[in-house]
């Protein structure tokens, strides 16, 4: 059953719809961009978020600008023998933050990379508490140009999105991501999809969804069937491991499936049984990762991808 909040939520976008579907449509993307608290709910996420602070403690912070206000952003120095050591950027999902990915960076900092972690705009050591795909986008270009470009990127949910429209550079004004490798985990590979989910949680139709994107257009000038990844993919020539999920209820995993054919450069990885939030800290995952990123023969030969 529904909260009660969002029962009323649902009982006034419909009043308002029906009277002022333009208003109902501003008011529900203004509602999609809102950020969650950051504080943990729950005692599972209280314990994660716990362990992942103890395990990111001795981790150098960097706080950037860019224009919505700072970002933050942890970084696990690699203790390189010789050459420079390969510098892996990770992007969190929606309502979460650096500490929750804290096992996957310690796995790839181990493993000799450089590991940046960066908290969204509107999430843990960021400022804010509004968030877009251009925004998002904004900060990694900001950590991408303060690093001098990474090896890899690992994004995660809504994370994953943000690294595909950055690397796309689908964003007039945003400049692209330079990167060598791309993960993206249990990621939206097309904002409409999205939004057509949001606007059926909150209870709004057809003319409500129609002002949204007309929304989405007057900020970003871009339509909502322009912000896909896939198309990113078949653009770009950049390695992409996308892993999913096929018991993921967050993220559909047709998600995923839209990538195949998309690129010989694209293969896929399901991590069937870890749902949408544990399979960032599946070992196997993990490993996967750290294969993928960090050994250097990989090639579009392998690109056929498999199951954990």
């Amino acid at each position: 059953m529904p909260s009660l909040s969002l029962q009323v939520t649902r009982l006034f976008m419909r009043g308002l719809e029906r009277v002022a579907p333009t208003l109902s449509g501003r008011v529900a993307f203004a509602l999609f961009c809102r950020t969650p608290s950051r504080k943990p709910k729950g005692v599972k996420a209280v314990r994660a978020f716990a362990a992942g602070r103890r395990a990111l403690a001795s981790a150098r912070r960097v706080q950037l600008p860019i224009a919505s206000g700072t970002v933050g952003l942890h970084v696990l120095e690699a203790n390189p023998e010789g050459a420079a050591p390969p510098r892996v950027l990770i992007v969190h999902g929606w309502g979460s933050r650096a500490e929750y990915l804290a096992e996957l960076a310690l796995n790839l900092n181990a493993a000799g990379a450089e590991v940046v972690i960066l908290d969204l705009p509107g999430h843990g050591a960021s400022s804010g508490r509004r968030l877009d795909l251009h925004v998002a986008t904004e900060a990694i270009v900001a950590a991408d140009r303060h690093f001098g470009g990474f090896d890899g990127v690992v994004g995660h949910s809504f994370g994953g999105a943000s690294v595909m429209m950055a690397l796309g550079g689908v964003f007039n004004g945003v400049a692209r991501l330079r990167t060598r490798r791309v993960v993206v985990i249990g990621s939206p590979s097309n904002l409409n999809d999205v939004i057509v989910g949001f606007a059926k949680v909150v209870g709004v139709g057809e003319r409500s969804l129609a002002s949204m994107g007309e929304r989405v257009f007057k900020l970003v000038g871009k339509r909502l069937e322009d912000l896909d990844a896939v198309t990113v993919a078949q653009q770009e020539q950049t390695p992409l491991l996308v892993v999913h999920a096929e018991d993921d209820k967050e993220v559909s995993p047709q998600h995923a499936h839209r990538y195949a054919g998309a690129s010989p450069h694209v293969r896929h990885l399901w991590a069937n049984g870890h749902g949408h939030r544990r399979i960032v800290s599946a070992a196997e995952v993990i490993e996967a990762v750290k294969t993928f990123l960090l050994t250097p023969e990989w090639s579009s030969n392998s690109a056929a991808g498999g199951r954990l």
